[in-house]
């Protein structure tokens, strides 16, 4: 082979986890694309916390492991082979993780939520999706988005999670001149500052428990930050709160700092228990209180919003290579000394 023309045979290296951190690079066969596929050449994966959740757990939340799993489902990469030539060999772009399930009466608008949505790197399906932690992947052709003029392929692993912090916005209505809490300094919630005040928050309040990721958040927009910890929330004090710390503590919180009427969007996923959380104050505050599922179709919102704020590659903390995917995932691990972690494949 000589210039760009691309490998047809041989092997890859992917990233598969078989068990509670167990895991290890495996090598798959390169093939050709099926007509409807394209195969792309993998840049930038970020880990996401259910990435974290199969490798530390084997499991996430009630879906197990039942076979070896490639993760990842944040992912940036450039065009390898595309057999019916739309594509631009080397042209760089982000994939869209979901390809559609089953339609369902009154969900026309909302595939997000329709039964048997195959997601990448997900062992709620069997045989499990595989991810795009490795080098290629194969994907079916409405899920590539090229990225826009200016937006590296850095930047461009950033435009699933972004999307995830703007659905959440969204589900939380108009915030034009509105008071925001962004419960959780982690990578959504750092996504989320920025979603926010696109959306027209006239004050942004972002809370966590360290001091690292609140910096971090200041560094994207946040006009006030807090560390729980050391201070308290007042009450009844805002109209909107995204609530992306998958705290159970975090959502009592949010329940007593929401002002009466207001909304809560519950962005990060939580367990099935709801012991302890008050939902007595949520009935007296009246409150609404919604949930928060992956995204719909706010994906090419979010790529504009990576070329329009760059400064957004300020919630990228650490890089590692595929060869270093364990380290990546311990660093993922810790809330106080990572942002976003992405593999270099």
């Amino acid at each position: 082979m000589t210039g760009n023309s691309p490998q047809i045979s041989g092997t890859f290296s992917a990233y598969a986890i078989s068990g509670r951190e167990k895991a290890s690079l495996v090598a798959l066969p390169l093939r050709e694309p099926e007509a409807e596929e394209i195969r792309v050449k993998v840049a930038y994966v970020g880990i996401c916390g259910s990435d974290l959740h199969y490798y530390f757990e084997g499991a996430n939340g009630s879906f197990v492991i039942r076979e070896p799993l490639i993760p990842g489902h944040e992912v940036s990469g450039t065009i390898d082979l595309d057999p019916q030539g739309e594509h631009k060999i080397g042209a760089a772009v982000a994939i869209h993780p979901a390809q559609s399930g089953e339609g369902s009466k009154g969900l026309e608008g909302r595939p997000h939520l329709w039964h048997g949505v195959r997601y990448l790197g997900s062992a709620a399906t069997s045989p499990h999706t595989q991810g795009a932690l490795a080098q290629y992947i194969y994907v079916k052709r409405d899920m590539v988005r090229p990225l826009p003029r200016g937006v590296s392929l850095k930047l461009g692993a950033l435009a699933e999670p972004l999307a995830v912090a703007l659905h959440g916005v969204a589900l939380a209505g108009a915030l034009e001149g509105k008071s925001v809490l962004i419960s959780g300094a982690g990578p959504i919630g750092l996504l989320a500052i920025v979603g926010a005040r696109f959306a027209g928050a006239a004050r942004i309040t972002t809370t966590d428990i360290f001091d690292e990721p609140l910096a971090r958040a200041r560094s994207v927009g946040a006009d006030e930050i807090l560390n729980v910890k050391k201070s308290s929330l007042s009450t009844d004090s805002f109209d909107v709160v995204l609530e992306c710390s998958r705290s159970l503590p975090a959502v009592n919180s949010a329940i007593s700092a929401v002002a009466r009427g207001g909304t809560i969007v519950q962005v990060g996923m939580i367990g099935r228990t709801s012991e302890g959380v008050d939902l007595g104050r949520i009935v007296t505050k009246e409150l609404r209180f919604l949930g928060s599922f992956r995204f719909n179709d706010e994906m090419t919102l979010a790529l504009a919003l990576l070329q329009r704020y760059p400064e957004l590659e300020n919630c990228i903390s650490h890089q590692f290579a595929l060869s270093d995917a364990q380290q990546g995932f311990e660093m993922a691990k810790s809330a106080q000394l990572s942002g976003k972690v992405l593999i270099s494949c």
